[in-house]
Formats: C-alpha cells, sequence, structure tokens
C-alpha cells in the first residue's frame, strides 16, 4: 500500500523558533522544533522523520509532497554530486545542513520514494495540515509552551507503529535504517547537480522525459484514488482549469497518446465510454529547471 505524505518546516525569524512536521492523516504525524533554526533545516528534518518513522516498512513506496524545491532538488539532483566531493559544494564550501542531509541519504536505502513538489499556502489539504502544524512546534518553542509532537506513526493503525521517541520534539542523531541486501535507488534520484543552486552543473531534462515523468505521476495517483486514497490526486487537480474534473476509474490502466510541444505536454487517454485530456506546463521541469511539471488542466468527456 502506497503511503501518502506531505512534509513541511517553519521558521518564525529564519534563524529562529523553528518547527517541522510530516502529516498523513489527522491520526498519523509527527512534529519538532528547536529554540533557534532555519525552515530548511525543518524542511529536511520533516523529511528525515518521515523515513525513520517508516523505516520498518521499507516496501512501502512513499508518496511525498514538499513545497520545498531546496529539499527535492537536494535528494534527487545534487546528493550524488556532494557524496562524490566529500559533502561539499563546487566551491568547496561545506554542504549546509549536512548532518540532516547525510540522515536521509542513510535512510533512503531500500526506499522507494517519490517527492512530489506543491505549491504552499495555495490550498492543499495535505501540505496545509503540515504547515499548520510545523509553525505550531515553531510558536510552542518561542512561547515556551509544550510542543504539539502528534501521535506519530502508530496513529495509523494498520499502517504500523513506531517508537514515540521518533517523534520527539528534539530530533537527535540516530542510527540510520540498515541497509538491505540489494539496495535499490530512490525513484527520484534520477538528476545530479554539483553545487547548491549552482546553475554551471549538468542537469539535462528533455521535455519528453519531463512529459513522461509527469505522465507517470498522474496515473499513479488516478491509482491511489481507484483503491480509495484521492490524497495525490486531489493535490495535483487542486490548481488545474477544466469543465470537468472528475477521473473516471479506469485512467491508470486507459490507453494514451502523448504529445509534446515546447514547454507544453498534452495526453489524450481513452477507454470505452470515455475521452479524458491532460494538459501540463513543463517549463519548470525542462533544461537546468528547478521545479516539476505542472498539470494546468483536465477535462473529461463521453466518447
Amino acid at each position: 500500500m502506497t503511503i501518502t505524505a506531505a512534509v513541511d518546516g517553519s521558521a518564525l525569524h529564519n534563524p529562529g523558533p523553528a518547527g517541522w512536521c510530516w502529516y498523513i492523516d489527522d491520526s498519523c504525524w509527527a512534529a519538532g522544533g528547536w529554540r533557534e533554526g532555519t525552515n530548511n533545516r525543518g524542511e529536511l528534518t520533516a523529511l528525515a522523520e518521515l523515513l525513520r518513522a517508516t523505516a520498518h516498512i521499507p516496501d512501502e513506496p512513499l508518496f511525498v509532497l514538499c513545497d520545498s524545491q531546496y529539499v527535492i532538488n537536494s535528494v534527487t539532483k545534487w546528493m550524488p554530486g556532494w557524496k562524490r566531493k566529500g559533502w561539499k559544494k563546487r566551491d568547496g564550501k561545506p554542504v549546509l545542513n549536512v548532518d540532516i542531509l547525510q540522515d536521509i541519504d542513510q535512510l533512503l536505502v531500500g526506499r522507494n520514494i517519490h517527492l512530489e513538489w506543491v505549491k504552499g499556502h495555495s490550498g492543499h489539504d495535505m501540505n496545509e495540515a503540515a504547515d499548520q502544524r510545523a509553525r505550531a512546534a515553531a510558536t510552542a518553542y518561542q512561547k515556551g509552551t509544550a510542543v504539539p509532537e502528534g501521535p506519530g506513526f502508530a496513529g495509523a493503525g494498520s499502517r504500523g507503529q513506531t517508537n514515540a521517541a521518533q517523534a520527539n520534539a528534539v530530533p537527535t542523531k540516530t542510527t540510520p535504517a540498515a541497509p538491505i541486501s540489494e539496495p535499490k535507488q530512490p525513484k527520484t534520484a534520477t538528476f545530479e547537480q554539483e553545487g547548491l543552486f549552482d546553475l554551471a552543473a549538468d542537469t539535462t531534462v528533455m521535455p519528453e522525459d519531463a512529459a513522461k515523468e509527469a505522465l507517470t505521476v498522474f496515473r499513479r495517483a488516478a491509482h491511489r484514488a481507484e483503491q480509495g486514497n484521492a490524497r495525490a490526486l486531489k493535490a495535483l487537480l487542486n490548481d488545474a482549469l477544466g469543465a470537468n474534473l472528475a477521473v473516471p476509474d479506469g485512467l491508470s490502466d486507459a490507453e494514451h497518446e502523448l504529445r509534446v510541444e515546447g514547454t507544453t505536454a498534452t495526453a489524450q487517454f481513452t477507454t470505452d465510454g470515455w475521452i479524458g485530456l491532460a494538459v501540463w506546463d513543463l517549463s519548470q521541469a525542462v533544461g537546468k529547471a528547478t521545479g516539476s511539471a505542472r498539470l494546468l488542466g483536465w477535462n473529461v468527456g463521453r466518447s
């Protein structure tokens, strides 16, 4: 069963009182923070703690909604180059937040994870829930009040249980999850960049590749919706325009025709009884851009 989660971080003054949160649903989330930290440390820690909380079920795929391109690019593009250089950037300076990044690097071993960028503060339910809890943790540190730590992964019932200490408000260095015998790379680790925000790095992403990835993400989200978990699909459709934003059952297996023109991709889905059309903007996912394709529109009608 795929686990869909949102991660977020918050800092009141950056640096200042800071918080982090991973969120699956109201009965399954964890938060914490520090008296002084940055939003980037909060964002990274949220991902690390999510991976740690689910380390006992490594075969369960993770679909993670994240509004931080810094986190997504660090994990999917830049870490391989940093590791080759001894966790240093192209200019020889140490990578910021290296302690958390090294934790994430170890925790990713053997995991199947997809990071999906969502626009922050734009009405995405899960992103908003994570943001509110991360900010509440930061505010608690600012005021010196009790930190709302959340129920942790144990709140997910059949999804599994985790030690309550994993949701501690002040994350500490712990032993990373042990590698499995045949480690597989996380699905997102497909690009490399050698330095933080270093535009000279070689990150060639062709429009066709970006379109195929966008199509895969859309189909995967539709498949989860067909199984009763529509969170990821709702997040994708949140910004889309269309006369009919409903997604009929069968999309994940429907025949399709994918076309790319410049930085725009369209996919027509055809099956018995209906035709669907999706349109993506690829401009933030092509060449040296640092984002992902955005679903601009979706419409479905009877064939």
